[in-house]
């Protein structure tokens, strides 16, 4: 069972994500999120955040959908996701948590690591790539040629890379962004890491 999370970013439009949506066995919208889908014909499994962007017909449309969450703590990703937690959708895409608002973005991508520490099986898919949180090493499946990124958001994480460009050997990244614009060499990578937790991004065809 395919679980996503439709954020209230800017909406997708890359043949990628849109598949995503659209063989999703449940969606959930974050708060106004809904009235985009509603627009391509699908409905939402449920809507979760504090409803400040919910217009009022379409909260009366799926009342029985609707969860209301005030915490002003977090923001409604986060609820959506935590909403997910507690029913067991352990594995879950999220869509449309980019763009619109650039501090947004690097928010939302940011929360992925958390997410997955909650033993969530988490990725956001983008009009431009994929974002995976890895709390360990991994191999993960790729093509030659594409667009590669390591984000490192601790300085004393050291790093090992196989069939990559540009290898980085049993290295720390001393800013977050120098893991960036790399690429695979074939059909997998490798990345190694002794303790932390990474962010890869990996570009579409």
């Amino acid at each position: 069972m395919s679980t996503v999370i439709l954020a209230n970013g800017r909406f997708p439009s890359h043949p990628i994500p849109l598949e995503v949506l659209n063989n999703a066995s449940r969606i959930i919208c974050c708060d106004g999120s809904v009235e985009n889908i509603e627009m391509i014909g699908l409905e939402p499994s449920a809507i979760v955040g504090d409803l400040d962007s919910v217009p009022e017909n379409l909260k009366q449309k799926y009342a029985n959908r609707v969860f209301f969450n005030p915490d002003q703590d977090t923001n409604d990703l986060t609820k959506a996701i935590l909403w997910c937690n507690e029913r067991g959708f352990k594995s879950i895409t999220i869509l449309a948590g980019t763009g619109k608002r650039d501090d947004h973005t690097i928010g939302n991508i940011g929360l992925l690591t958390r997410y997955c520490k909650l033993g969530l099986d988490v990725k956001m898919v983008t009009d431009f790539g994929t974002f995976v949180p890895l709390l360990t090493s991994a191999r993960l499946e790729s093509y030659a040629g594409q667009q590669v990124s390591i984000f490192s958001f601790n300085n004393s994480t050291r790093i090992t890379t196989r069939n990559l460009k540009y290898p980085i050997a049993d290295s720390p990244l001393p800013e977050p962004w120098m893991g960036t614009l790399n690429e695979s060499l074939g059909e997998w990578f490798e990345i190694e890491f002794d303790a932390g937790s990474l962010i890869v991004f990996q570009n579409h065809t």
